[in-house]
């Protein structure tokens, strides 16, 4: 049995957990009947047809018009939290976001390219009431937001001790090791990757490719530094770009080096392991509702879409296959929380949930002809151009249901 299922199992046992087979009727208040925004992205603008809403349910339908793969966000009054997200935009493509907007000041902001600092950068208003859920469904709703803060708490506390463990071993020069750790310490962070994206900088630090570091002019720390130093590249390799040389402004790391940057993972982790123990993450939490859980679901996914699936998170590993399953792992589990909201909206919703379920349900029979992160995955490099086009049409055919999740649920 997995860490995942292991956890589940656990959180099943407080109680707290019979929501997700309660067959509960989700009714949103009528305070939270919000508005729609047209957005439109090209490579110099990000286009919003309206800067303020009244509180509640917001949808902001996005269209791509830029030469480059896009996202939208939506971002908090300090500019870095994000409250909604909507990831790997195809040019000419259009997607939904949909979120339950409090009180307050936001920014929207496009990001072609999904680099950089992004274009467009606008203040959007929320004026009104703060949305509160009131009716039979309010405690079963809370229910589901407390199993998954449950659920990242559980995976963050796993995550600490695992990255301790592992640096040690990279810290000693014991590469052995490290090299074994590796990808399973990395699958309790990619499970939930989307709460320390929401912190700003903390993700870049912890997860950041060195292609996307070098092209924001940041620093480059975190996991991937560390696996470069632990399968050091050849001469003549290049970089996940496909141009960069590998050895460009880059040497395998002395020991002073590795304890720099093995501390410093140790200290980020250590960063986000305090934030979802903080009252900031339970306020984020619950001002976002089981909206936000269905958002975590579909950005997940995404995670998987935009680097996984190509091979460029683990460049130098190859154990991309271990952070495939572990999003998908954590997407289904967000699901899971909400799917009898979606399943009880009549014979759509009920259509909807289904079609998710044979979603996952084929993408991770995909997944188990490769391996599993209990035994282990083949590395990323053994998977034909078959493998990857299976992986690729599985992914669209589950996203395309899953991108409406959320404005089930909210209905």
């Amino acid at each position: 049995m997995n860490t995942f299922r292991r956890t589940l199992g656990a959180l099943a046992a407080t109680g707290v957990a019979a929501l997700v087979m309660s067959g509960c009727v989700a009714k949103t208040d009528d305070a939270a009947a919000g508005a729609s925004f047209e957005v439109t992205s090209t490579d110099t603008a990000c286009t919003v047809s309206g800067a303020t809403a009244a509180s509640g349910t917001l949808t902001f339908d996005v269209t791509n018009d830029s030469s480059q793969i896009s996202e939208f966000y939506l971002l908090a009054e300090d500019g870095l939290r994000i409250v909604g997200e909507v990831e790997n935009i195809a040019p000419a493509a259009s997607r939904t976001l949909t979120v339950v907007a409090q009180p307050g000041s936001y920014y929207t902001l496009c990001k072609p390219g999904m680099i950089g600092d992004g274009v467009g950068k606008s203040e959007f208003t929320v004026t009104g009431d703060r949305v509160e859920v009131t009716g039979e469904d309010a405690e079963q709703k809370q229910q589901a937001v407390e199993l998954y803060a449950a659920f990242v708490k559980d995976q963050v506390g796993q995550l600490v001790p695992a990255v301790d463990t592992f640096v040690t071993a990279y810290e000693a020069g014991d590469d052995e090791a490290a090299r074994e750790q590796f990808p399973q310490v990395r699958a309790f962070y990619e499970r939930i990757e989307p709460v320390a994206e929401a912190l700003g900088d903390l993700d870049p630090r912890i997860d950041y490719r060195e292609v996307d570091a070098v092209a924001e002019g940041l620093d480059w720390t975190g996991f991937h530094r560390i696996e470069k130093d632990l399968w050091v590249p050849a001469e003549d390799a290049l970089n996940a770009d496909g141009e960069t040389p590998a050895w460009q402004d880059w040497a395998p790391s002395i020991p002073e080096e590795r304890a720099g940057f093995g501390d410093q993972l140790i200290a980020d982790v250590q960063e986000l392991y305090d934030y979802v123990h903080s009252d900031d993450f339970t306020s984020a939490l619950d001002d976002q509702g089981i909206g936000g859980i269905s958002n975590g679901a579909i950005a997940l996914l995404d995670e998987v879409a935009t680097g996984k699936i190509s091979g460029e998170e683990d460049w130098w590993s190859g154990t991309d296959l271990y952070d495939f399953a572990a999003n998908v792992e954590g997407s289904k589990m967000a699901f899971s929380l909400v799917q009898d909201f979606a399943a009880s909206k009549g014979d759509e919703g009920a259509a909807l949930v289904a079609e998710i379920e044979d979603g996952y349900a084929a993408l991770e029979a995909a997944l188990a002809k490769h391996g599993s992160l209990a035994d282990g995955f083949v590395n990323y490099s053994e998977l034909t151009e078959d493998d990857k086009r299976e992986f690729t049409d599985l992914i669209n055919a589950l996203a395309e249901p899953l991108s409406q999740l959320t404005g089930t649920v909210l209905d």
